[in-house]
């Protein structure tokens, strides 16, 4: 788009990058999943971010690039051969943020990934899939926080 910032990926690193990629999170989440119930309070969400996975795992920010600070439009996080969460602010949907942060977790794994999304979530499906992934396993939910039904999704080069 003309006139656009340019967004850079980074490593998130402080607790002020947990607190924009939790927001993130949850606008996102509200946003692609209404009818998912969520089971952890916005503050949950925003310790989670800053005490858990932050700190102890690899967690990455789409950031625009912008005088005086960017700000966070994007979060992903692995853990291992797991893309664990992977988020967009909903207004930066559909340009091509998803794309980069897939490209960037098939470097990182070039072994291989997996992930879970939630069997109502149409567009997550779509994307993986175009992105090389298929689906092995569907389950009712019951190994969720959520309880909601969700499906594994695997990638090997």
């Amino acid at each position: 788009m003309a006139g656009e910032r340019a967004v850079v990926l980074r490593r998130a690193v402080s607790p002020a990058d947990a607190d924009a990629a939790a927001g993130v999170w949850l606008r996102s989440f509200a946003a692609a999943l209404p009818s998912v119930v969520r089971p952890r309070t916005d503050d949950e969400v925003y310790g989670y971010f800053r005490h858990v996975l932050v700190p102890l795992h690899e967690t990455w920010v789409a950031e625009t690039e912008a005088e005086g600070g960017g700000v966070v439009v994007g979060v992903m996080v692995l853990e291992g051969e797991e893309l664990a969460q992977l988020y967009l602010a909903p207004e930066w949907r559909g340009r091509g943020l998803g794309d980069r942060f897939v490209a960037l977790a098939k470097e990182r794994g070039p072994e291989g990934l997996s992930l879970w999304t939630f069997q109502v979530n149409a567009p997550a499906h779509r994307f993986y899939e175009r992105h090389g992934f298929e689906a092995v396993e569907w389950t009712d939910g019951g190994g969720n926080e959520e309880r909601e039904p969700d499906v594994r999704y695997v990638w090997r080069p």
